[in-house]
């Protein structure tokens, strides 16, 4: 079986800048693993072409062998890091949206989240919080039996008391063979339901390794080797 996602001198420049630079890496099935770095270290630029959003300019990134297109859509579910639903649409009619267009969405799975959460179906996602609306878009994202599932910044604008439901959320509604591929600037908030570590630096990878290893070598969290390594 080939690896869930692979990157082969993986390049993505803007401009005369390179936000991914000859990116060698290869990710396997079944582990959650969080992609770190400063700004600018090309975090949101790997997810979006793995997504399909954003083309390489030199390389190639394969998603299960294939390149990003209309079949890794079927079986990739990606949470951008902004809002990408019409804000006029109400909560009930996202979730028919995402059930018409996905075959591998779950309407159950996503309500009984929504009921969780107290998050009113009737409520257009212009009137939600910007919590909220992350919330909301997470659910939806989760509600799909993907292979892969990328997170941009999930947590990012949620308020502390909702990130243990929402990392909750997101450890309870993947299948145990998918691989969960998401960013974030707030390592001590994952760490514990992490497998893995990626760090980029300037579109390099600085690190890949199990955080089960991190701590074994280096005797160090993940957040502080972080710290450490990036001089926060």
């Amino acid at each position: 079986m080939s690896p869930i996602l692979e990157c082969r001198n993986l390049t993505k420049k803007y401009g005369g800048s390179y936000a991914l630079s000859g990116l060698n890496l290869t990710l396997e099935r079944g582990e959650i693993i969080g992609l770190l770095g400063p700004n600018g270290s090309g975090k949101s630029s790997l997810i979006k072409l793995a997504a399909g959003v954003l083309q390489p300019t030199a390389g190639e990134i394969l998603l299960s062998g294939k390149a990003p297109g209309a079949e890794t859509k079927r079986f990739v579910s990606y949470l951008p890091d902004r809002s990408y639903l019409g804000r006029q649409m109400r909560v009930s009619e996202a979730v028919d949206y995402y059930n018409t267009f996905y075959d591998n969405f779950r309407p159950e799975r996503a309500s009984g989240m929504l009921d969780s959460l107290e998050i009113d179906r009737r409520a257009r996602l212009s009137s939600l919080s910007k919590g909220t609306l992350e919330k909301v878009q997470l659910i939806l994202v989760m509600s799909r039996d993907a292979d892969l599932y990328l997170l941009d910044e999930p947590i990012g604008g949620v308020d502390p008391a909702a990130r243990d439901y929402i990392l909750q959320t997101i450890l309870t509604n993947y299948n145990e063979n998918a691989t969960v591929l998401l960013s974030t600037h707030l390592i001590s908030d994952i760490e514990n339901i992490l497998d893995r570590v990626l760090f980029l630096r300037g579109g390099q990878l600085a690190l890949n390794a199990s955080v089960d290893e991190i701590r074994t070598e280096y005797g160090k969290s993940v957040d502080t080797l972080f710290r450490e390594v990036f001089k926060c």
